[in-house]
């Protein structure tokens, strides 16, 4: 089977890329130089070219709280641009299965149930990454409607939770919560700090999921694909606060010091958890505990990015 990845260089398809499944497929995961997403004509003449079976839609404009607050045009037209040219160019050349990932930002802040798959758009987006949202929310819409429209063309989406692991980002100016975490402990170590500041008060809950069970679940929805839901999240089922998570990397890392919260920092949502009833259902669960995600993780940072 000829599988195209978008986004092979980023985190998701790297971990796609290195995954022991993928040697079962003729993976194509070309570079932004050789599959430009902002033009949709020579999106659709590369798609025309490889004319794979099935596309995997991981490509994206990503960045933690800082870098959404701080350019949320960017996130939103960015994202907005790549999604639509890509889905809609499938569409044209006659791809019939696709699966596009979205994104718990996808959700309606402030909501202390699980988020279920019916949630999307039941609700106002949560202000600090609400531009990378709605361009998420429009690619799953585009999705749906073109499925719909005609059922040969059965274009699905996969809502993961929060994702951290190999191939993260770790500058704090750009990076996820855990990343960030493990780069400022680290930093503190080097640097012999006793403290490490905090955004908030810390008490915000947070569900993330170690990217190669991200990879794993994307091999089994292309092995199962028949059978898997029109839109379905991807996550655990349960999360920590952040105040636990630091804890969490500064127990793995070997850092004794204290934590100071700075409350005059945004924290986003209060919470932010995917239901994982249809997932279960489907019969498909994360492997990785989040000590054994973040020891993997932390391996990967100091061979990496702290030399």
């Amino acid at each position: 089977m000829r599988v195209l990845i978008t986004g092979g260089s980023g985190m998701v398809g790297r971990n796609l890329l290195e995954h022991t499944a993928s040697n079962r497929f003729s993976i194509i995961a070309p570079s932004s130089q050789e599959l430009n997403l902002y033009d949709f004509d020579a999106t659709k003449k590369f798609l025309l070219k490889c004319s794979p079976d099935i596309l995997i839609h991981s490509a994206g404009i990503v960045g933690g709280i800082q870098a959404n607050i701080r350019e949320p045009f960017k996130f939103l037209v960015g994202n907005l641009d790549i999604g639509r040219n890509l889905i809609c160019a499938a569409r044209d050349v006659g791809i019939k299965r696709l699966i596009n990932l979205g994104s718990s930002c996808m959700y309606p802040r402030n909501c202390s149930d699980p988020l279920s798959e019916e949630m999307v758009l039941k609700g106002e987006l949560e202000p600090t990454n609400e531009g990378y949202a709605l361009a998420k929310i429009v690619s799953a819409r585009l999705c749906d409607y073109i499925s719909r429209e005609n059922s040969e063309y059965q274009y699905k989406t996969l809502i993961p939770c929060n994702i951290y692991g190999r191939h993260d980002k770790f500058d704090p100016s750009q990076s996820h919560l855990i990343p960030a975490i493990i780069h400022k402990i680290q930093v503190a170590i080097s640097n012999k700090k006793d403290s490490v500041d905090v955004w908030g008060d810390g008490l915000a809950r947070r569900e993330f999921m170690y990217s190669e069970d991200l990879a794993d679940a994307i091999y089994s929805a292309i092995d199962r694909f028949e059978t898997l839901p029109s839109i379905m999240n991807v996550g655990l089922g349960y999360d920590h606060t952040i105040n636990e998570y630091y804890k969490e990397v500064a127990a793995i890392v070997g850092f004794e010091g204290q934590f100071v919260n700075d409350l005059s920092k945004p924290v986003g949502m209060a919470r932010k958890l995917v239901c994982v009833k249809r997932l279960n259902k489907w019969g498909w669960e994360a492997k990785h505990s989040l000590s054994e995600g973040i020891e993997k993780t932390y391996k990967f940072y100091l061979e990496k990015h702290n030399k």
